[in-house]
């Protein structure tokens, strides 16, 4: 959520006076942590909390209801367990209004940051809902793209692809691999299936910060060859796939936050927060009742 353009990570930009909009210093950018055993369950508490976030929200996400509606539940459903949503107030980068919202609902040709609002989700929708959650200090973040009542198989086939596309990456993360293996499995699998991988925007590591090292890029960028995946890091893995052209527009003048497909066709994304450890990747928000791996859409 809130990835930076890629292959930069996605940390608040650095202002002309080094200084953030509230006129407080900016942090230096630092190399990606490496976490031990008790922040590894440190961040898998956050991830569980999301996770279970996702699925209270999961059988609201339908016809008939607002994108405001969900974000209602979600915001009272994490207060009233005692952690907070990353996202409320967090600054704009482009020096418009902070985000005003808990979580990101993304419909149809928009890409990412879609704000909450008085939209009514219907048959043939599709709408990615994106969530991050504070618990004791740490992040957890991860996003689905939900098919609303009876979808067009064309569009089936785009959630299909993202979905798959997320899984391709996670089995290319290996400990001591690097981020463009992550990149190019994704980047390999939508190509084959016909679709623009999103490149304006990017996976990003995850702790006490939001955003952090390492950025994860969607797709073969030559720098991620230098990125070495070490057992301790913790990041997202986030592809957005689109119907048509890779290329996305600039962030909406009126919410200065959503950012559409060029083209205007559907875009479709799944995220998760994962652990690199020393036997592989560890998934900190799998849900309970969502699509795991090799779920089929549609059917």
């Amino acid at each position: 959520m809130f990835r930076s353009l890629a292959p930069r990570p996605a940390v608040k930009r650095r202002r002309a006076n080094g200084k953030s909009k509230n006129g407080q210093p900016l942090k230096k950018r630092m190399p990606a942590p490496i976490y031990g055993p008790a922040e590894h369950e440190a961040l898998a508490k956050a991830g569980r909390f999301n996770a279970e976030l996702m699925d209270v929200l999961r059988p609201h996400v339908a016809p008939g209801a607002t994108t405001a509606e969900l974000d209602k539940i979600a915001h009272e459903y994490t207060l009233d367990h005692g952690h907070r949503p990353a996202t409320l107030g967090y600054e704009n980068a482009h020096g418009g209004r902070d985000y005003p919202a808990s979580i990101c609902t993304s419909v149809n040709e928009v890409v990412c940051h879609g704000i909450p609002c008085d939209y009514v989700l219907k048959d043939g929708d599709i709408v990615n809902v994106d969530l991050t959650t504070v618990v004791e200090g740490w992040h957890g973040d991860s996003s689905e793209t939900f098919l609303i009542g009876e979808v067009d198989p064309q569009t089936v086939d785009l959630v299909q692809a993202t979905f798959d596309s997320l899984w391709a990456g996670i089995h290319a993360a290996k400990p001591w691999g690097t981020v463009f293996d992550i990149g190019r499995a994704i980047f390999s699998l939508a190509r084959d299936r016909g679709y623009g991988v999103v490149r304006n925007f990017q996976g990003h590591g995850l702790g006490t910060e939001f955003h952090q090292e390492p950025g994860i890029p969607h797709y073969p960028e030559d720098r991620a060859k230098n990125v070495v995946l070490k057992p301790g890091m913790c990041f997202t893995i986030e592809p957005m796939l689109n119907a048509g052209t890779q290329d996305t527009g600039k962030p909406d003048r009126r919410d200065g936050w959503s950012v559409r497909t060029k083209d205007r066709k559907p875009s479709a994304q799944f995220e998760h927060t994962l652990f690199m450890t020393d036997h592989g990747l560890d998934v900190l928000t799998a849900t309970q009742n969502g699509p795991a791996e090799g779920h089929r859409f549609g059917e």
